[in-house]
């Protein structure tokens, strides 16, 4: 059963046209429609400077620091995003950043152009600027204090920057001690008058595991050389008697000029000088790694070498390009281009890559270093991403989600458990659930099967049934006693309905592998929710510890991400269908079919429904399961993409979850989605294309192509759907059927 054939890939070159070279094609590829600012207003979270797919650095402008960028500024609330569209005050660019997460991590490593004398504090050498420039692996901007354009690419695990300098002294700063890290301290050491080497601390993702901060090491080359060169230190203020000690330095940076000692600590930071005498350029590359100091100068000799900014920028363009290239749209207008594609970028930078080129990565806890011949991954933001992100990258790009699951699997032999929510080997067991069984599962059924599925369905059981000392599953001994969690534990409810969806992921694994009573006892375990079930309110809530329904209860406590007791970043509105491989079993307990397409109008009707959530980022496809109210997922699906997403800045409903808001609104615009994770089956709804073609990969799959085609008489319900030219039937297909029928066609009235 989970034997793969495997072909050779066909690879069709195609053509682009790039910014500092000829023009081959006047066509626009894929990735010229892609609009980096979309996301990086309304807390969307995503940043507009280059990376490589899935690469390890990135370039991001950094504006989120000084009172000139508040209120959005980095320490006056809680803020997890480097740059923010509205900011006008900038203070580096950042070497190693996340996209579309909730919490402040990385933002590390600024580098800084001025010119003039020598300035150190940021809050002094920042500077306004204009004539943003965003592409996909390409950034550019001019500082209008100093009159300098910065220009920025990106390699797998290198960032490039180029600035144009005018006629007189100029400087380059590396700036240590600021970034979105809540963890200090950092070693910065001049090599020479072309190199410098460091290591800047960071950690303590959304307060989780300090203990876990860990080192991202660099090496920067530039160039052309210094002529003057240094390091500056800003140490603590002291008070008393130790404040005499420390002289006139008390609490003062000072600047030690032309050494090349190494300097640790936590305000840290070294500066490149140089005095022209007309406009000259300097390029600097920052090589990055999270082993050590030799694998970043590796990395960067490497993958860069002797290459010049415009050839690293045509290889990741080209790179962006070839990706993006795997689902090809028509029809539809420039914007739906382009939010289209922009949301597809946005799901290829995580999970990201770990490794260097080398092959070692920290393993989990850091105890030793491991080696891969081929990619670990990194940020698996699992409570999002498992809903769609992860069968999207199943379906168009297996091979990566292979080796995601091999990275999972990697961890599991590490640290003893499938990840939860992971961050640069660092397990930090954020959000509830466990997410990884249902990607794993996910995968396996629909078809990618080259990793030892035994182990993995082995790592799941374990998460599933160890009742003491379990990180995954904390309360699983009441679940599996009563059905559910009381409120002696955080969301309850919440986490009740996560370890039902996860159970049943198992149990489908359990019944493909013939271990039957496995899939019977996780079948039944998946259904404990009806447990939760208050038949008065249609709704779920929670119950004490007694077995009584929790008092006083508010269905709407918990809007707007607040606290509440019984659910997690949600309300009982907003967790009411969450339980979405087991619908007609919830419309059953509801009544029927138009007290269950009541309740869940009602959810829309009375804006409770949360398009920037998880929990409910599927009702809107539910009508789907009522014969006859089809019609109603298809004019709120196209009604929620109209209104949330768009092309410009706050073109996200919110947060992008690394991308899983974007996956959303990929699927929707093709015209389908994936609407029980675990289950290989998806619901289908208009396409808000003419066609739509996703290329396989025959390493995986039969057919070369799936195509989409879209039908109008009129802009009306959907009157027909057709596999092949034959009627469907219905608004559900199997993954396989899907991948193996070549043409699905929605026709319209």
């Amino acid at each position: 059963m989970f034997s793969i054939s495997k072909k050779l890939i066909l690879k069709t070159a195609c053509s682009f046209c790039m910014l500092f070279f000829s023009i081959t094609s006047f066509a626009q590829q894929p990735a010229d429609y892609v609009n980096p600012f979309i996301g990086t207003s309304n807390f969307g979270a995503a940043f507009p400077g280059p990376i490589a797919p899935r690469g390890m650095a990135s370039i991001s402008p950094f504006n989120v620091a000084g009172v000139k960028n508040t209120p959005m500024e980095k320490d006056s609330q809680w803020l997890s995003n480097p740059y923010v569209n509205e900011n006008t005050f900038l203070t580096g660019f950042s070497q190693v950043n996340l996209s579309g997460v909730g919490c402040p991590e990385l933002g590390v490593i600024l580098l800084m152009p001025t010119t003039g004398n020598l300035e150190i504090d940021h809050l002094k050498y920042g500077s306004t600027y204009s004539n943003e420039v965003a592409k996909a692996g390409y950034y550019s901007v001019d500082l209008k204090k100093y009159k300098v354009k910065g220009e920025f690419t990106a390699s797998k695990r290198v960032g490039v920057s180029r600035f144009s300098f005018p006629k007189g002294q100029s400087n380059i700063l590396i700036n240590l001690g600021l970034g979105l890290t809540n963890e200090e301290g950092s070693m910065i050491k001049v090599v020479s008058s072309t190199e410098i080497e460091g290591m800047r601390s960071v950690g303590s993702f959304c307060y989780n595991s300090p203990e876990d901060a860990y080192p991202v090491y660099f090496v920067a080359k530039f160039s052309k050389p210094a002529e003057k060169f240094g390091v500056w230190k800003k140490p603590s203020k002291y008070n008393g008697v130790e404040a005499q000690w420390m002289g006139g330095y008390n609490g003062k940076a000072r600047i030690m000029k032309n050494t090349i000692k190494t300097v640790v600590g936590d305000s840290i930071g070294s500066y490149f000088s140089y005095k022209f005498d007309k406009q000259e350029t300097v390029e600097v590359k920052i090589g990055i790694s999270y082993v050590s100091i030799e694998n970043a100068r590796e990395n960067l000799e490497k993958e860069t070498g002797d290459k010049s900014f415009d050839a690293v920028y045509k290889d990741t363009y080209k790179e962006w390009n070839d990706e993006l290239s795997k689902i090809l749209v028509e029809g539809g207008s420039e914007d739906d281009k382009t939010i289209f594609y922009t949301a597809l970028y946005h799901t290829l930078i995580h999970p990201n890559t770990l490794n260097d080129v080398n092959g070692e990565y920290p393993q989990i806890k850091r105890t030793k270093i491991g080696k891969t011949d081929g990619t670990r991954y990194t940020v698996f933001s699992l409570w999002d991403t498992y809903r769609n992100m992860h069968p999207l990258t199943s379906l168009v790009y297996p091979k990566q989600q292979s080796d995601m699951i091999k990275s999972m699997l990697k961890m599991y032999d590490e640290n003893g458990w499938l990840p939860k929510w992971e961050l640069n080997s660092t397990e930090t067991f954020t959000m509830v659930g466990d997410p990884a069984s249902i990607v794993i599962v996910d995968a396996c059924l629909k078809g990618i099967q080259d990793f030892d599925v035994y182990k993995a369905y082995y790592a799941m059981l374990k998460g599933a049934d160890q009742i003491e000392n379990n990180p995954l599953r904390p309360g699983l001994k009441e679940y599996i006693e009563k059905g559910y969690l009381s409120t002696n534990y955080p969301g309850p409810v919440s986490t009740t309905l996560e370890y039902n969806t996860s159970d049943y992921a198992i149990s489908l694994l359990a019944k493909a592998l013939g271990e039957k009573e496995d899939y019977k006892r996780f079948a039944k375990r998946s259904l404990s929710y009806q447990k939760l079930f208050d038949k008065n309110l249609k709704l779920l809530r929670p119950r004490i510890a007694n077995g009584n329904w929790y008092e006083p209860f508010d269905p709407e406590a918990g809007s707007n991400f607040e606290a509440n007791v019984g659910f997690i970043e949600g309300n009982a509105w907003q967790y009411a269908f969450m339980v979405p491989h087991d619908i007609k079993g919830l419309m059953k307990l509801m009544g029927g079919d138009k007290p269950f397409t009541d309740q869940l109008q009602k959810v829309f009707d009375t804006k409770k429904f949360d398009m920037a959530n998880e929990p409910d980022i599927a009702y809107p496809y539910l009508f789907n399961y009522v014969k006859g109210e089809e019609w109603r997922s298809q004019e709120l699906v196209k009604k929620l993409v109209q209104e949330y997403f768009q092309n410009k800045p706050k073109g996200l409903p919110g947060n992008d979850d690394t991308g899983t808001m974007s996956a959303w609104l990929v699927y929707s615009m093709m015209g389908f989605y994936p609407i029980s994770p675990g289950d290989p089956i998806y619901t289908i709804t208009t396409p808000m294309f003419d066609k739509v073609t996703i290329k396989l990969d025959s390493r995986y799959y039969k057919k070369e192509n799936i195509v989409i085609e879209k039908e109008i008489n009129t802009d009306g319900k959907i009157k027909t759907i057709e596999l092949n030219g034959k009627p469907l039937n219905s608004y559900f297909i199997s993954h396989d059927d899907f991948v193996n029928g070549g043409t699905l066609k929605v026709i319209q009235n």
